[in-house]
């Protein structure tokens, strides 16, 4: 997995990759935000809908703990082994809202991501066991913060956009 220097460098690489799978859903139409192709796994909304459910989780995660709560990983209503049913939640929550929307959904979250980033320090960032969500996350590997919000954010967005764009290549 990527490391990174500093804060500034892991906001400018969620910049880069966050732009460029962005703009891949400018030259979809809204009409075809649904339309399924059997040679790749998931629709344009469905595509944008996984990036706002894990990016909501991440926000969450953070917030509930600085509210002093406990925080379920990766949800209070899924668990680490029920992966496929947490995308479908995802689905089931949030694709049928338009790619206008989804798409601005997933900006704010994005922009908020940058604020959680400004408002850790340093150790907090990429020293373990700083936040004790990124410790009960992990059974046997230790996570510092910054792993999960790049595993959540840079890594999706690259895979998802060579999703996307074969899934244009084939309907558009």
């Amino acid at each position: 997995m990527r490391s990174y220097e500093n804060k500034d460098e892991l906001k400018n690489e969620i910049k880069k990759t966050f732009e460029k799978y962005i703009a891949e859903f400018e030259t979809i139409p809204e009409g075809l935000k649904d339309t399924r192709v059997d040679e790749v796994d998931r629709t344009p909304a469905e595509n944008l809908a996984y990036q706002v459910g894990w990016t909501t989780l991440l926000l969450k995660w953070e917030d509930d703990e600085k509210k002093g709560q406990d925080v379920k990983t990766p949800s209070n209503s899924f668990r680490w082994n029920q992966l496929g049913e947490l995308y479908q939640w995802f689905t089931d929550t949030y694709a049928s809202n338009s790619l206008k929307d989804l798409k601005y959904m997933l900006t704010e979250n994005v922009d908020a991501i940058y604020l959680m980033i400004d408002e850790l320090n340093e150790e907090e960032l990429f020293k373990p066991h700083m936040r004790k969500w990124a410790d009960e996350a992990t059974k046997t590997a230790t996570w510092e913060v910054y792993k999960f919000i790049h595993v959540n954010t840079v890594a999706p967005f690259g895979t998802f956009r060579t999703k996307i764009r074969k899934w244009k290549k084939l309907v558009l």
